[in-house]
């Protein structure tokens, strides 16, 4: 009962999220039906922190996740590869903060939804997610998919449990991310 009733709440958020930013209602309407490609992500509860972002603001991720990434970067450094954390959980708040930014610069709603989950839609809400990088390539940039690091990546990270969640032609609708990746076991 108590799990129901807070599936509710976090539906009802996101659905005054969406309706602050101009989001059709049927996208979550849609998604909850199971009708779209893209779930409906739950806010994490249980983060722990996995230390700084390259921006300096502390990250977290779920407790499974933060051991993973811990493993991950651990394996990347004894290899010679730079992986830098741009990112990890986002609440459905802050994700709604991100698109009223770019709104509010005059980008329009369906752009933005091309390279932003929409509020409830972000695997970063999971605590599962992470943005990253590498030296010298800049943070959530195409060009990251040209380095060293992220050939490294794609060899390794699912030995971690790590996947690329939008890779060119991915079903989301979501554009190209080389930069971002899920813990999925």
């Amino acid at each position: 009962m108590r799990e129901a009733a807070q599936h509710a709440e976090a539906v009802a958020a996101v659905a005054a999220c969406h309706r602050r930013l101009g989001i059709e209602p049927s996208l979550l309407e849609d998604a909850l039906a199971g009708l779209t490609s893209q779930p409906f992500c739950l806010e994490a509860t249980e983060l722990v922190g996995i230390g700084l972002d390259v921006f300096g603001r502390e990250q977290r991720l779920l407790p499974a996740a933060a051991a993973a990434w811990g493993r991950l970067q651990a394996a990347a450094s004894d290899r010679g590869i730079d992986l830098q954390l741009v990112s990890g959980f986002r609440g459905v708040e802050y994700q709604a903060e991100l698109i009223a930014r770019k709104l509010a610069r005059g980008q329009r709603l369906e752009d933005i939804l091309r390279v932003s989950a929409a509020p409830g839609f972000s695997e970063h809400h999971t605590g599962r997610a992470v943005d990253v990088t590498t030296g010298g390539a800049a943070p959530l940039e195409v060009e990251f998919e040209t380095t060293e690091c992220f050939s490294w990546l794609r060899t390794h990270a699912g030995d971690y449990g790590f996947r690329m969640s939008y890779p060119r032609g991915n079903p989301f609708g979501i554009d190209y991310e080389p930069w971002h990746w899920c813990y999925v076991s």
